[in-house]
């Protein structure tokens, strides 16, 4: 079971460079993200979108702040005990796929529970490629699948271990209009088939449409919620 309350972070910091030059890409930024609940961060390019999503995956270290998984806080942790800990529980959705070429989509989405020791993980991966509508390319390499089903593949080896939290950074941003608005509502089905608290950062309106709230960056603060459109 997903532990409760999905995600969570608190007052973050985060700035780049010194003195005059400083620049503080997240500034005082709060939120909560509750399982089966989606959330999309949206905002021009360097207002700040990114650099949040790093800090929320414990990919970038907060200057200030505190970031929570479930009931587990993360500063602090050293990088073998933050691995530990995402890889039980946060999913992360690239812009690029970052899929292993050598490997087959079904290798792709098994290698993370592979890793983890699970004797099902591939009779998981080629369930979880069955829900996006894939299991009949399971046998073929990244390079013989189309951007929006690479995008897919990704979303299901994101997805396998069923996790807490899913993170996802312009997931649809490199997809035309018809696989973005495919992809999204995959993401958000999921994202509530499994409880799953769910943060994406995103330009693309469509996308952001479809999630429960919507909260606008600027100058890397976080603005009021906007409802669905």
């Amino acid at each position: 079971m997903n532990p409760s309350p999905g995600l969570r972070a608190e007052s973050l910091v985060k700035q780049f460079g010194r003195g005059a030059a400083a620049v503080r890409a997240v500034d005082a930024v709060s939120l909560s993200v509750a399982p089966g609940e989606c959330v999309a961060v949206t905002g021009s390019s360097g207002c700040g979108k990114s650099t949040l999503l790093g800090l929320l995956a414990g990919l970038e270290r907060a200057d200030a702040g505190e970031v929570w998984w479930g009931d587990d806080a993360i500063t602090g942790l050293d990088e073998a005990a933050l691995a530990r800990l995402r890889g039980h529980r946060v999913g992360l959705v690239f812009q690029s796929y970052r899929l292993l070429p050598h490997l087959s989509a079904l290798d792709n989405v098994a290698l993370p529970l592979e890793l983890a020791g699970r004797a099902d993980a591939r009779a998981r991966a080629l369930e979880a490629l069955d829900q996006i509508d894939l299991g009949g390319r399971a046998a073929h390499r990244p390079a013989e699948l189309s951007g929006g089903e690479q995008q897919r593949v990704a979303l299901a080896r994101a997805l396998v271990a069923q996790p807490a939290v899913l993170l996802a950074d312009e997931p649809t941003g490199s997809l035309d209009s018809r696989n973005g608005k495919r992809l999204g509502a995959l993401l958000l089905a999921a994202a509530r088939r499994h409880k799953t608290a769910l943060l994406l950062v995103t330009h693309d309106p469509a996308l952001a449409r479809l999630a429960d709230r919507a909260l606008p960056m600027k100058d890397g603060r976080l603005g009021r919620r906007l409802g669905r459109a």
